[in-house]
């Protein structure tokens, strides 16, 4: 690969060390992707500064305009603490006419309100589960009888990473849903998304290319000790406490049983999934297949976590995609995709 100058746009918080030499895993756990990414960077032999990007653009612009990279690798997922204005950032590196990695503005602002994707999938006739959607500031009101059936799901239509999801996040009746809305509302502060709870298998399935698209590997996570009702979703503890998955013996691995017929299925829905939210870079698709083999989208998330030995990285691997070769394709994907601009270069 041609040596290029990379601008790795990370939270200050998650800025890598140059060496991990003497840290404990605990300690590497909270920057281990944005230090992946950047020593998998350099090791290709890349220029590769990194910036700290909070609540303004006025850095970006100066390094932008002074060092004049190749490319900016998009790690974040947040601008100003808030979910929902990750887009703009990437909007703004368009108008200042700036390649970088990961998705578009468009798909990213479509895949990261979660009803908006749903509404727009319906058009393309494709499932996801039913929902109501509760708007934080206002009171609790029930939904119009009949519109949904219990179990339901509660969860926040903005927020990412299982952000206040919990066990108690599945709810039996309306005295529990309001009281599940209430805490979204309360301790995330955005606005409840409830739908329908799809009882099946969760399956990811990983996206890479901006016009020629190729599908991963299909992924699931299996839920190991858990009971059938605890292994029913992917808490914030399910997906990150170490200690909790060693206990249960949680694992992601290949999606086992399929049959061939099924796994073109998936492929070919989620090249549907991605292309209907005007997706490119890379993606992870979560879905839930019933019993009886119908799929349903959950969330469709862009760029999503690059953490070597996490989901994304190891449906790659399983398919010879190993970690530098992923981490050059996306750079390479960042360089080639077309936004608007180029058409007047």
């Amino acid at each position: 690969m041609k040596r290029r100058r990379i601008l790795l746009l990370v939270h200050p918080q998650l800025i890598p060390p140059e060496d991990i030499d003497g840290l404990t895993e605990k300690e590497i756990d909270a920057f281990r992707c944005e230090y992946n990414v950047y020593s998998t960077l350099r090791n290709l032999g890349h220029e590769v500064r990194v910036l700290g990007v909070l609540d303004s653009l006025t850095e970006l612009r100066e390094v932008v305009k002074e060092w004049q990279p190749h490319v900016a690798f998009n790690l974040l997922q947040e601008f100003s603490g808030i979910t929902s204005y990750d887009p703009y950032v990437v909007a703004y590196l368009e108008m200042i006419r700036q390649r970088y990695t990961g998705c578009n503005p468009r798909g990213m602002m479509l895949s990261r309100d979660k009803v908006l994707t749903k509404q727009l999938l319906a058009w393309h006739r494709i499932a996801t589960p039913s929902f109501h959607l509760f708007p934080y500031g206002t009171r609790f009101k029930e939904p119009r009888k009949g519109k949904l059936r219990f179990p339901l799901f509660v969860k926040s239509a903005t927020e990412d990473a299982s952000l206040g999801i919990s066990q108690a996040s599945i709810v039996e009746d309306m005295s529990k849903l309001r009281e599940r809305v209430e805490f979204i509302h309360d301790n995330v502060q955005s606005d409840a998304l409830a739908e329908e709870y799809i009882d099946g298998r969760e399956l990811y399935i990983g996206v890479l290319g901006n016009t020629r698209l190729t599908t991963l590997p299909v992924w699931e996570i299996h839920f190991g000790t858990l009971t059938d009702m605890q292994a029913g979703i992917a808490t914030r503890k399910v997906k990150w406490d170490r200690k909790y998955q060693e206990k249960h013996g949680i694992k992601t691995g290949p999606a086992e049983g399929l049959s061939n017929a099924e796994v073109e299925k998936l492929s070919r829905l989620a090249k549907r999934i991605y292309r209907a939210l005007h997706m490119c870079g890379y993606a992870r698709l979560d879905l839930r297949m019933r019993k009886d083999g119908k799929v349903f989208l959950l969330e469709a998330n862009a760029n999503p976590d690059l953490t070597y030995g996490e989901d994304f990285a190891e449906s790659a691997e399983s398919v010879g995609i190993k970690y530098d070769k992923l981490v050059g394709r996306i750079v390479n994907l960042g360089l080639s995709y077309a936004p608007e601009w180029r058409q007047y270069e």
